[in-house]
C-alpha cells in the first residue's frame, strides 16, 4: 500500500437519530463530532435510519393492498382482450 493515499480506518460510533441506538464499528467515514463511550472518545456519525428504526426490521411495515389497486385499475381503464 502506498502511504498517504488511503483514508484512516478507525473505530467509529454510528447513532440512529430516530431511536438513539448506538453501534460501534470500524469505518473510514469522516466526521467532526465525537462521543464518549465506555470511557473512550470515538468519532460520531448520526444516521437517519438503522435496523433499530427501519419499518422492515421493527415489524411496523405497511402492507400494500396490491390486489385492490389492480382491481381499481381494471375498473377505471378496463381490460384488454388478447387477439
Amino acid at each position: 500500500m502506498r502511504p498517504g493515499i488511503h483514508p484512516e480506518y478507525r473505530s467509529v460510533v454510528f447513532r440512529d437519530a430516530a431511536s438513539g441506538t448506538t453501534y460501534r464499528t470500524r469505518s473510514t467515514v469522516a466526521t467532526d463530532r465525537t462521543i464518549e463511550l465506555d470511557g473512550e472518545t470515538y468519532p460520531l456519525v448520526v444516521v437517519d435510519t438503522s435496523a433499530a428504526s427501519h419499518p422492515f426490521w421493527t415489524g411496523n411495515q405497511r402492507v400494500l393492498d396490491t390486489a385492490g389497486r389492480v382491481e381499481r385499475f381494471h375498473q377505471r381503464y378496463g381490460t384488454r382482450g388478447r387477439n
